[in-house]
């Protein structure tokens, strides 16, 4: 069988899962802000939440703390990191409302209409090529509620590390305690590409900012 780009991303984050949990102990404050901006409906339908790419359970935790939620959705493509979220909910007492799903962003396993609230940061651009990218905007676009939002990030070539003023492909390396490095691919996205991306798929754009070298957006299903 031939692998996919999806199928590296996998096994990259399950080779680094332990240790790269261990390093993100807590939220981005922009996820906080965000989170604490929503006004929540008052009326009786449910009200999911979602976490796409919820790596430990970082945000899935701000999600229950922040946001009164019947449940919360996390999906993530390494079962390693989902092992993780899982003990991280257990421990710290959020799991009762937690489902915990093995997923690709880019084909997200619910239904139409049915998420209140997302945040997917700090893994669109782990996705290959462009069009896979787009498509998983699209499908958060699909899963959002008519008046659900939702937080978007990816890292931009504004961050201090990168000379570059045009987005591009590149491979980040994480290295583990024995000194192991291993290769994550990056597409570096640039603001207006972002931006494009967005435009091209399903979204509505509310908002845009560059912070901490990411680009955010808020936005909604484009109906």
């Amino acid at each position: 069988m031939t692998e996919t780009p999806q199928d590296s991303v996998e096994a990259t984050y399950d080779t680094i899962a332990k240790h790269f949990a261990a390093t993100r102990e807590y939220a981005w404050p922009e996820v906080e802000s965000f989170c604490a901006s929503q006004q929540q409906s008052s009326t009786d339908s449910k009200e999911i939440g979602l976490d796409l790419g919820c790596g430990n359970g970082r945000h899935v935790e701000t999600l229950s703390e922040k946001m009164s939620l019947d449940s919360i959705v996390g999906i993530d493509l390494s079962q390693g990191l989902l092992q993780t979220a899982r003990t991280r909910a257990t421990n710290r007492g959020f799991i009762d409302n937690l489902e915990l799903i093995h997923g690709d962003a880019g084909s997200i396993p619910l239904q139409s209409n049915t998420v209140s609230i997302a945040v997917y940061v700090a893994t669109l651009h782990h996705l290959q090529p462009r069009d896979q990218r787009v498509a998983s905007l699209s499908e958060v676009a699909r899963v959002l509620e008519s008046n659900g939002q939702a937080l978007i990030s990816a890292w931009s070539t504004e961050h201090d590390r990168f000379d570059r003023d045009r987005g591009f492909d590149t491979t980040v390396e994480w290295t583990l305690r024995d000194g192991t490095s291993v290769p994550r691919y990056y597409h570096i996205y640039d603001p207006d590409e972002f931006r494009s991306d967005l435009n091209t798929s399903a979204l509505s754009v509310i908002e845009t900012e560059i912070s901490s070298g990411n680009c955010y957006a808020v936005v909604e299903d484009n109906r």
